[in-house]
């Protein structure tokens, strides 16, 4: 049999419920005519007890009729709210209407006041039994569940719409394993005060007083309309108390302002960097990006796959993706394909060093802009192999370059870094002279070349964040190179969002130095991401020195001395002045770096200093530079 199945238990308590209406309309009706009467049996005619006697037992089947087309006996009434409320009230309206109607059409009538008095009588009496139905169902399950299990003792941080909604849906849960205790609100008004039963107990200066007064467990920030730098000192003293951190996003992160327990999400590390929200025109950004044609270069690595995202939403006319890693183009074509099924999408592999590859890439497909994200960025790694840096970020820029200039691109955006700034190291001396390439060619191009310069990217390909995540995954050590050592982070979505900011900025030559907010110790991040994972620092989990690593300077600049500094319409965006660059000592390096990395030179560092003169190496090379440097 295909039939649906019966059921049984729904089946009965809707039998039950429609019994118990018989009688409250019985009563109702009752109650409506003694009222009438002051309760005063012997006074009501005969002839009122008659109607009702005759075309009672239709009035009882109309009036359930009305329920039942108002759904009545299809609502959960253990969740009863607002809209069950109203649908009582309308179902109990229509039905003595339809009453007064029936009376009136057999020539009969009732006291005028009978068609006032009964439906409020009625609406009282079905909506008492189904909210007492609902008091005593959530009773019966609450106690059922605690002895069940021992829910875990939460905290709210709060005591807003958003606390609110949190506490009635984990009141009213019959599946989560949660029980909060006790709210906190910085509001001097709400202190001592009750959220459906539960006490605002103090300010964010109670917090760790009532953690232990309460044994909390769980601590559950729910202020989605405060920023980072608002949030930042509640969730530092949230952090020492050692217990479990969940928070519910952004207000403009929440879909319709839809406040639940599936939207709270473990504190991260971004949470606390606490600066201000990063706020870009997206109208400009629309503007500029929507219907032109736009290649990215490394669209598959950290930066560059986020640039696609971004970009794939503000409608361009076509976005090509260029990465000589096939595993990550994959990735991100097959998440941008989902995600805009209309997008015109190329995904090209290749290497920017191919000349003749990226030539090829940009005379058929003219692409308007170039955001050229691909590079070898690992610090340690390019000190070991530093040919590959050259040949990779140097030589594969002017590849580009030289291709964007040929075929007339509109801009030119490169990604730079602050490691470019007084580099110590190969990777940052790369990139500076990246930035000198670009600088120089704007000068006689018709397409306009920039470059963006910021620091660390939270959760990149190769950054420290992820590298803390695994070592206390695994129990520890958490290795930090010097106690003193700090960088400037922003998150991923935060920088490209300025990147395109900046793009619609550049008029040629700029360097945009991208404001970083407040430098962070990254000894301070490791403890922080070691008391989000639940553990205390060296206690739980060991933190080790292991000394600057090779290239490795304690701080990062943005800005050389000589650049100086010039405002945006964003304040984030500030545009370094250029440096004169001397173009033919400039080209003639390029063609003797270009041929020593061919051959595998091992005076490469010397080589990169005679370029670069802010490039600082160890100081027993030094004399071998400066005969290099009278050599160029």
């Amino acid at each position: 049999m295909n039939g649906k199945k019966i059921n049984y238990q729904l089946l009965l308590r809707r039998i039950c419920l429609i019994v118990l209406d018989i009688f409250l309309i019985i009563i109702s009706s009752a109650m409506a005519l003694a009222t009438r009467f002051e309760f005063d049996f012997g006074q009501i005619p005969e002839e009122f007890i008659g109607v009702i006697r005759d075309y009672g037992v239709l009035m009882i089947l109309v009036t359930l009729l009305c329920f039942a087309v108002f759904r009545i006996y299809s609502s959960l009434w253990e969740y009863a709210g607002q809209e069950e409320t109203f649908k009582i009230a309308g179902a109990v309206a229509f039905s003595s209407l339809c009453e007064m109607a029936i009376v009136v059409g057999v020539g009969s009538h009732l006291p005028r006041s009978y068609y006032v008095l009964l439906p409020l009588y009625l609406a009282i009496l079905v909506g008492s039994s189904r909210f007492f139905y609902r008091l005593v169902r959530l009773r019966y399950r609450k106690r059922q569940h605690y002895s069940i299990k021992k829910k875990k003792r939460i905290m709210l941080v709060g005591a807003g719409e958003a606390g609110r909604s949190l506490i009635q849906e984990i009141q009213n849960s019959r599946y989560l394993d949660q029980k909060i205790c006790c709210v906190i609100d910085d509001n001097n008004r709400k202190i001592g005060r009750y959220i459906l039963g539960i006490r605002v107990v103090g300010n964010r200066y109670a917090i760790k007083r009532n953690v232990e007064r309460y044994g909390i467990e769980q601590i559950i920030i729910a202020i989605p309309s405060a920023g980072s730098r608002k949030l930042r000192p509640v969730l530092d003293i949230c952090k020492d108390t050692g217990c479990e951190l969940k928070i519910l996003p952004g207000i403009y992160q929440l879909v319709n302002g839809e406040v639940n327990v599936s939207k709270l999400r473990p504190v991260n590390i971004e949470d606390l960097l606490g600066r201000e929200e990063i706020n870009v025109n997206m109208d400009e950004i629309m503007d500029y990006v929507s219907g032109k044609t736009i290649l990215v270069t490394g669209g598959g690595g950290s930066i560059g796959s986020e640039l696609c995202r971004q970009i794939a939403a503000h409608k361009p006319a076509r976005l090509i993706i260029f990465d000589i890693y096939e595993n990550n183009a994959y990735d991100i074509q097959q998440e941008l394909k989902m995600k805009y099924p209309d997008l015109k999408l190329t995904v090209l592999i290749g290497s920017i060093r191919d000349e003749e590859r990226v030539d090829t890439v940009l005379g058929k497909y003219r692409p308007d802009i170039i955001y050229h994200a691909a590079a070898h960025k690992h610090v340690p790694l390019m000190e070991a192999s530093p040919n590959e840096a050259i040949k990779n970020n140097v030589l594969g820029t002017y590849n580009l370059v030289l291709a964007a200039d040929r075929w007339k691109v509109k801009k030119f955006v490169q990604i730079s870094t602050d490691k470019a700034v007084n580099p110590t190291n190969i990777m940052g001396a790369s990139k500076r002279v990246c930035e000198m390439i670009i600088q120089s060619f704007n000068r006689h191009s018709k397409t306009d070349f920039v470059a963006v310069r910021f620091g660390n990217v939270l959760g990149s390909n190769g950054s420290v964040i992820p590298l803390f995540k695994k070592q206390i995954a695994a129990g520890g050590p958490v290795t930090v190179t010097d106690p003193e050592i700090i960088r400037y982070f922003m998150t991923i979505s935060e920088a490209v969002s300025l990147v395109l900011q900046a793009g619609v900025y550049a008029r040629g030559g700029e360097i945009f130095v991208l404001d970083m907010g407040e430098p962070v110790k990254i000894l301070d991040l490791a403890k922080n991401m070691i008391r989000l994972s639940g553990y205390i620092p060296e206690k739980d989990i060991a933190i080790e020195f292991t000394g600057l690593r090779p290239g490795e300077k304690l701080y990062e600049e943005l800005l050389m001395d000589e650049e100086g500094m010039t405002e945006t319409p964003n304040k984030l965006i500030h545009i370094g002045h250029p440096i004169d660059v001397d173009e033919d000592r400039l080209y003639y390096a390029l063609r003797v770096m270009k041929e020593a990395a061919a051959n595998e030179t091992d005076d490469m560092r010397l080589l990169m200093q005679s370029i670069v003169s802010t490039y600082h190496i160890k100081a027993e090379e030094n004399q071998q530079c400066e005969n290099l440097q009278k050599a160029i």
